[in-house]
Formats: structure tokens, sequence, C-alpha cells
């Protein structure tokens, strides 16, 4: 299991989201923290460290840490 880190404005963009964008985000990390390849798709070039996650009312960047087990969340944007 990965633990997750946020990037300060990351970390605002997500709390300042309505109540069901914020909770889909949740537990979509959720899920990245069990299996982030998986969860998540190729932000660019697939070297499965920069990643993307995507959510009906929101995308996120993410860094993985495999080493260190993290993951850190980079940018959130919300869609609406």
């Amino acid at each position: 299991m990965y633990c997750l880190k946020y990037d300060i404005a990351a970390d605002a963009v997500h709390e300042a989201m309505p109540a069901p964008a914020s909770e889909s985000l949740t537990l979509a990390l959720a899920d990245a923290c069990q299996d982030p390849i998986a969860a998540t798709q190729p932000y660019g070039e697939d070297d499965k460290v920069i990643r993307m996650l995507v959510t009906d009312h929101a995308f996120a960047v993410l860094l993985l840490g495999h080493v260190s087990k993290t993951i850190t969340v980079l940018q959130v944007t919300y869609l609406g």
C-alpha cells in the first residue's frame, strides 16, 4: 500500500471542490494507493512515475515513488 502526500496547492483545490466531486476523487485516490499503475493512466510518456487520475469531475497529476511507496498529488484540477 502506498502513502498519499499532497502539494499544498493541490490539497487546497481538492478541499474546495463540491462534496460529490471531492468524494469521487478521494475514492479514486484510495484505489491508487492500493494499485497505482492499474488505477491511473500514463501522463505523457509511460514512465510509470508521473501518472494521471481522471474522474468525472476532476483531473489529478501524481508522482509515484515506487521505492518509498508514496504517491504525491502534484496538481488537482476541478473540471466542474
